[in-house]
């Protein structure tokens, strides 16, 4: 089991960009957040590090994530590239480094980007290292090439109309740890009536209990917003506590809903 553990409340930052960003940052910091997730791919690490940068917040209390995208899993650019990545972001090293998602087709062994990944950490420039829609079967190979330890999380879509159990139970399995993206499913959380009814009997909203609903199980949850006030809410995720029984009847809302699945994605499990 890898011994340091990840702030379980992150700040998300995908599809969003320029000014945008830079205010959720800002305002995110402002209300307490402490770990900010981003990606090359996001195309906002230079806004994210600007945000930061202005934020006052000394950099040894903040968390940051960023993923290496697939067209920098090859060897000879994935270092550059988180050097690059680094440069942007104003930091001369990450928290943590993610491969963002396998190499489509499998154009890439699994062993050859998580070795880079392990030399990325090893030349300090990613404190802890990890990865990012891994299906079981890349888990396997991952875990072959550098070993369950090294593998900080697997950052997968988990909601409670996607629930990913055999990804979740194999991490689990194998001491991996697990950060929910997309934890309120693009807002759809917001309108189902059986999140409506137990958010009712605790006077919280349906996106406060789908975050407390994934941070009961353990899960890192990384939801993103541009509104203060919604920052402000999902924070509050934290102090509630649902019963067995409200836990079970989130547990029956999954119908395999997935929302992030490109054209380039992995068989899924």
């Amino acid at each position: 089991m890898n011994t340091t553990t990840l702030p379980a409340f992150g700040l998300g930052t995908f599809r969003l960009k320029g000014q945008q960003v830079i205010d959720s940052v800002s305002a995110g910091l402002e209300l307490g957040y402490r770990h900010i997730d981003t990606a090359q791919i996001y195309d906002n690490e230079a806004d994210v590090g600007q945000a930061i940068a202005a934020g006052g917040v000394a950099r040894g209390q903040l968390f940051v994530t960023t993923k290496v995208w697939t067209e920098n899993l090859a060897r000879d650019k994935f270092i550059p590239s988180l050097k690059d990545s680094l440069k942007k972001l104003r930091m001369e090293q990450v928290d943590l480094a993610l491969i963002h998602w396998p190499s489509p087709n499998d154009e890439l062994p699994v062993a050859d980007y998580m070795q880079a990944l392990a030399e990325a950490k090893k030349q300090g420039l990613a404190r802890l290292i990890g990865i990012s829609n891994f299906t079981v079967a890349h888990m396997q190979q991952a875990i072959a090439a550098v070993g369950a330890a090294e593998i900080a999380t697997n950052q997968v879509e988990i909601h409670p109309f996607l629930q990913n159990r055999k990804v979740v139970e194999f991490a689990r399995a194998n001491g991996i740890h697990l950060t929910a993206y997309m934890p309120l499913a693009y807002g759809k959380v917001m309108q189902d009536a059986t999140l409506l009814e137990i958010a009712a009997k605790h006077g919280v909203s349906a996106a406060q209990v789908a975050l407390a609903w994934s941070l009961q199980q353990g899960f890192t949850v990384i939801p993103s917003s541009t509104r203060r006030e919604n920052l402000a809410a999902n924070l509050e995720a934290v102090k509630i506590t649902l019963s067995d029984e409200e836990m079970s009847a989130i547990a029956r809302l999954d119908r395999g809903e997935r929302l992030a699945d490109p054209d380039f994605s992995p068989k899924w499990d």
